[in-house]
């Protein structure tokens, strides 16, 4: 292949969707360290904890590698959030505090959307790494969303939906 998108996919430029996917990720990811932090504030559950540090972690990274690429292309990137101030579990009066079936669902809801919004920068985008990026991205959300529901599970906070849990026997003429 040969032109302007041809070649390495580094050097070829975004276009505007892929743009707003990069930004829109990195701006996104920023929010939502400031509320995994307010979380980890709140949680009690330890393995809740671990789970909210990796989204934590999982966050940093994709803010650092899209605002790396909006540099790239001599784009200014979403502003960062400022830090939370620390805060005890003890010190959140009970009728303000976040329960940990509440941000556990928190969670998982924003995983959910996080997927979403992963496969759709993935079809829009014409640039390969641009796209392999949001798939990784994708794959570690998944992967989360797995661990929290199998601890959604585990503890007895998963609220399912109605289940079908006996057919009815089809009436026979």
């Amino acid at each position: 292949m040969t032109g302007i998108l041809g070649g390495n996919p580094k050097e070829e430029p975004m276009h505007y969707g892929e743009i707003y996917a990069v930004w829109q990720a990195s701006m996104a990811a920023k929010g939502a360290i400031s509320c995994y932090r307010a979380y980890m504030y709140h949680a009690g559950d330890s393995d809740l904890k671990k789970i909210i540090a990796a989204m934590i972690d999982q966050a940093e990274l994709e803010i650092s590698e899209c605002d790396t690429l909006l540099s790239e292309q001599g784009l200014a990137s979403a502003p960062v959030m400022p830090n939370r101030p620390e805060a005890k579990l003890e010190d959140i009066p009970v009728g303000a505090r976040f329960t940990d079936p509440e941000i556990a669902a928190m969670l998982a809801a924003n995983l959910a959307a996080g997927l979403v919004a992963c496969s759709q920068a993935m079809g829009q985008s014409i640039r390969e790494d641009i796209g392999a990026l949001f798939a990784k991205y994708h794959l570690t959300k998944a992967a989360l969303g797995v661990k929290n529901l199998h601890l959604l599970k585990k503890k007895g906070w998963l609220i399912p939906p109605p289940l079908l849990v006996k057919r009815p026997e089809p009436v026979k003429a």
